[in-house]
């Protein structure tokens, strides 16, 4: 069968959110002809077992280690058919309607190369679903104080935004983009293993002179992070690296030595704060944040080894 879309599904240890994320596939309203790839980064918890049972007529591919995010999408792009690619995270369920939709706008938006969804909490309530690109403003300052005090410049689910916009980028959990476009821009940049891989394309989408846009009528259920959970410590220190990298790649050389130094400073007196209550609470505050803290703090200490977040093997 030719299909006319390829989904693509990363997946470590996500057995139940996986099947979930593909039970929601097969209950979608419409009639476009799809290829679901489900690419595996070295799981062990049976999810190969798990789709040979429920699911035989997803293309499985696998590989013994984690080879990231990025390299995972861009392996199993190989194999993917149509005009279109969908990026959908395992901790994402799709609406009935929400692939119909979605192709609907970009087929009569040929400007638009990429396009993303309103992103749901389970309670129904709304996820912020649109992303500035970094800059020191967003990453030294408080994005959610940004997106209440200039909501055209940082949109986000605070303002409710009701039509389609042009934004800069899409958060990637459901991250439809147009298969030429794609293969023009080499797929996603494999020095991000996890984290920033979709701002980057988004930055790359621009600069060729194409739009993102956000779709607020296509509805995406998200665990927003349920997938980072479970090695939470390591994925915030692989966000950490990817935001470095981002900075080096994107922007001047100097605005990442800034940007250093303010996290930084801001992490110290983060330690700092965190430490006192926690010793005025004689223990009883949740530590997690200071436990977190810590690590992060070290792997800076250590010369911020690349061995270190995320397990690579």
């Amino acid at each position: 069968m030719n299909a006319n879309l390829s989904i693509i599904i990363v997946s470590c240890n996500t057995q139940l959110l996986l099947q979930e994320a593909l039970l929601s596939i097969e209950k979608s309203q419409d009639s476009l002809p799809k290829l679901v790839i489900v690419f595996d980064n070295g799981s062990k918890d049976g999810t190969e077992e798990m789709l040979k049972k429920f699911f035989p007529w997803v293309l499985y591919l696998r590989s013994e280690t984690n080879l990231g995010f990025a390299k995972a999408v861009n392996s199993a792009a190989v194999h993917a058919q149509g005009d279109y690619l969908l990026l959908l995270n395992s901790d994402a369920r799709l609406e009935a309607d929400s692939i119909k939709q979605a192709i609907r706008w970009m087929e009569t938006h040929k400007e638009c190369a990429v396009c993303g969804a309103q992103l749901l909490n389970e309670d129904g309530t709304l996820q912020n679903s649109i992303a500035n690109f970094p800059t020191l403003l967003t990453e030294l300052g408080n994005k959610s104080l940004l997106r209440k005090l200039f909501p055209k410049k940082f949109p986000g689910k605070e303002n409710k935004p009701k039509n389609p916009q042009a934004v800069e980028s899409v958060i990637g959990a459901f991250f439809l983009v147009r298969k030429k476009i794609w293969d023009e821009l080499g797929g996603l940049d494999e020095r991000f293993f996890f984290f920033f891989e979709e701002t980057d394309f988004c930055f790359r989408v621009l600069q060729k002179g194409y739009q993102v846009y956000y779709l607020p009528q296509v509805k995406v259920w998200h665990g927003q992070g349920k997938t980072a959970k479970t090695a939470l410590v390591e994925a915030r220190i692989e966000y950490w690296k990817s935001r470095y990298k981002y900075f080096k790649i994107h922007r001047p050389y100097p605005e990442f030595l800034i940007l250093k130094v303010g996290l930084l400073l801001r992490l110290s007196f983060s330690l700092i704060f965190e430490s006192l209550l926690y010793l005025l609470t004689l223990g009883r505050r949740n530590s997690e944040r200071l436990r977190i803290g810590y690590k992060i703090a070290l792997w800076h200490l250590k010369g911020m080894p690349e061995n270190m977040g995320l397990s690579k093997g």
